[in-house]
């Protein structure tokens, strides 16, 4: 596991805070799935599609790195540009701050 993986995070840590890391996680997956093109229009439903599917597998890559002990750097950058494509800035923000996670 290398620092440039993403922020690590202690077996203490993971424990006492899983709860809420999954909750936004969850949180994120469940309002992507519920999202619908800005526009009509095929070319609006594709990026619309990979929008989405960029969020989910960002979502996906925390997940993975958070049962390896850290804060998946790659899957947060892909589901936060993923989800302001989607015009879903706050929860953007919200997802970036899972980089603090352990410093409350």
């Amino acid at each position: 596991m290398t620092q440039s993986a993403g922020k690590t995070i202690s077996a203490d840590d993971r424990a006492r805070l899983d709860q809420i890391f999954m909750q936004v996680i969850l949180d994120a997956q469940a309002q992507v799935q519920a999202t619908k093109p800005a526009q009509s229009g095929n070319l609006a439903a594709m990026f619309h599609r990979e929008s989405v599917t960029d969020a989910l597998q960002g979502c996906a890559m925390l997940i993975a790195g958070w049962n390896e002990g850290r804060v998946d750097e790659a899957g947060l950058t892909r589901a936060a540009k993923a989800l302001r494509a989607l015009e879903m800035g706050d929860l953007a923000t919200r997802l970036e701050r899972l980089r603090q996670i352990d410093e409350s």
